[in-house]
């Protein structure tokens, strides 16, 4: 079965290092921003949220972002500029300038 999202080896390790104890990293969208959608990042405490979808036993999904987000890829980067997730998201037909939203 073929992942929601992928992710690079940074972004494996960056949300690892972020991760709460017996937790997870969630990943939403919410509508908003000047392309439509925002991604919002989040974590729980909770082991698994009923219905949320496990990616590599790290990053929750709202499985309501699914069909927004399929076929993803999470990377993370540093530069002298600061550090940043970015998603790469062939679903997003339209984005803004800073990476922080996308319109389907």
């Amino acid at each position: 079965m073929k992942q929601i999202v992928q992710m690079t080896e940074d972004a494996r390790e960056y949300l690892s290092s972020v991760q709460p104890k017996d937790g997870h990293v969630t990943l939403t969208i919410d509508g908003g921003g000047c392309a439509g959608f925002t991604y919002k990042w989040g974590t729980t405490d909770d082991s698994k949220p009923t219905g949320w979808l496990g990616i590599e036993d790290i990053l929750l999904v709202d499985p309501i972002c699914e069909m927004y987000i399929l076929g993803s890829e999470i990377d993370y980067s540093k530069s002298i500029e600061g550090s940043i997730l970015t998603i790469k998201n062939p679903m997003a037909k339209a984005s803004c300038g800073c990476g922080e939203s996308f319109g389907v």
